[in-house]
């Protein structure tokens, strides 16, 4: 077998287990602890899910509140996946100005930064993945992943750096970006509250439920591709790094769960390949392709996609494999001559067999052989290698890996290999030998 990992087979992750630098240039203590916090996104981050519980048990939730939440949190959480993500950060397809526009506006109801600060970390997380300069490094744990990374400052110089030309010289962007403020206070709070309040009477509750409660829903599935993604499912493709495939993330993320994929093959507009995983997002993008609202839809080639599933396939079956017994290697094993081989056989009793160049010790396995003790017996001190391989009987592989326990050496300048009238005569005379014991 021709095995596609032959010289990077036993690629490690970066930093296994081990500990990663400190956050911080300087110490944190009690006195300066203050200084390391980011406070508005602490605020924000711990204050609303706070706000929203007080919500739940002051406010009644109406049918068309919660109905409009659900609309808003997808409509929200797409602007992320769809848009922040997979669209601006990965310029995996190109949008017309009204989608890139109607994205910009939903993954500002998002509340997750604009889309400038939002990309910047996201391509630094994917050329510097699992380093010091991975903004939410899965190597600094679950929790520093999904959620602490954003509530402590860094030093700007600790973040890696990422290629953000494009976006900066954007003009839809660079005005999102510089009245950030006003786009997540309008649609991250006062645009959801407005449709129920306007819309049904349910002003109180369009804040809480709507505005409120969807957002940090909102937060912590988008936050899940950061974190769970990195410690739950399969390594697909590659396992040099923490990125992970499985369903459940994919649920909870709108589709962003087979992270493994998506790493491995950041510019490809879908996250799952397969016509039955769970990817609303790329679903999206192939609907307003029929609208004319995207284009340059970028997909990896197949024959490559496979090739890296194929690859950790046979890496998984390596590993399996070492933990089994396959005998003495040959490189190890004595050598012997032809000379050698008989004498041991004629001298000291030796209950050796030749096949195609490797001597077995079948002494303790005589007794056991299925096709009786007198077939084996009466190819000691010789070559069995064409009765082995069909001249009396084609063994089966189970066979063949059992010799594999039974190697004692190897013969010096090849085998001597039987002819076909050979394997015949002694075929001929173990059949003699066993009708004669049994009469």
């Amino acid at each position: 077998m021709v095995y596609a990992y032959t010289k990077s087979e036993d690629r490690k992750p970066p930093l296994p287990k081990t500990k990663m630098p400190s956050l911080f240039d300087e110490p944190v203590t009690m006195k300066n602890w203050y200084k390391f916090v980011n406070w508005p996104q602490s605020i924000l981050l711990c204050g609303a899910p706070l706000i929203g519980l007080y919500g739940m048990f002051t406010t009644e939730l109406q049918t068309k509140t919660m109905i409009w939440s659900i609309i808003y949190y997808f409509i929200t959480g797409l602007g992320i996946t769809a848009g922040y993500h997979r669209c601006f950060a990965h310029r995996a397809y190109s949008a017309t100005a009204p989608l890139k526009l109607l994205l910009t506006l939903a993954g500002s109801g998002a509340v997750e930064g604009s889309v400038y600060w939002w990309s910047r970390g996201h391509r630094a997380h994917h050329r510097w993945t699992d380093t010091d300069k991975d903004p939410y490094s899965a190597h600094r744990g679950f929790f520093f992943s999904h959620f602490g990374w954003m509530l402590v400052s860094r030093p700007k110089n600790r973040i890696g750096y990422a290629d953000v030309a494009d976006l900066k010289a954007d003009p839809l962007f660079k005005f999102q970006h510089a009245n950030y403020p006003w786009f997540a206070l309008v649609f991250g709070f006062i645009f959801p509250t407005l449709v129920a309040g306007l819309g049904w009477g349910d002003f109180r509750g369009g804040y809480f439920y709507a505005a409120i409660l969807r957002l940090c829903f909102v937060h912590h599935a988008t936050f899940c591709v950061n974190s769970l993604a990195h410690f739950l499912g399969e390594d697909t493709f590659d396992d040099h790094h923490t990125p992970r495939d499985h369903w459940i993330t994919a649920f909870v993320t709108m589709g962003e769960g087979y992270h493994n994929f998506h790493h491995e093959f950041p510019q490809d507009y879908r996250n799952a390949i397969r016509w039955h995983q769970y990817d609303p997002t790329k679903w999206l993008i192939r609907t307003v392709t029929f609208f004319g609202l995207a284009y340059d839809l970028k997909t990896f080639p197949t024959n490559e996609v496979n090739k890296g599933i194929i690859q950790m396939k046979e890496k998984k079956l390596l590993a399996e494999r070492r933990q089994l017994k396959f005998g003495t290697p040959i490189e190890e094993l004595p050598i012997y001559t032809w000379e050698e081989y008989q004498s041991l056989v004629l001298n000291d009793n030796k209950k050796w067999i030749l096949v195609e160049g490797i001597l077995y010790d079948v002494e303790d396995f005589m007794h056991e052989h299925p096709g009786g003790v007198k077939y084996i017996s009466t190819a000691i001190g010789k070559d069995m290698t064409t009765a082995f391989n069909g001249g009396i009987y084609n063994h089966s592989n189970g066979a063949r890996n059992l010799l594999t326990s039974l190697r004692c050496g190897v013969l010096k300048n090849g085998m001597q290999v039987m002819s076909q009238d050979e394997a015949t005569a002694a075929s001929y005379d173990a059949s003699l030998e066993f009708k004669d014991k049994k009469q």
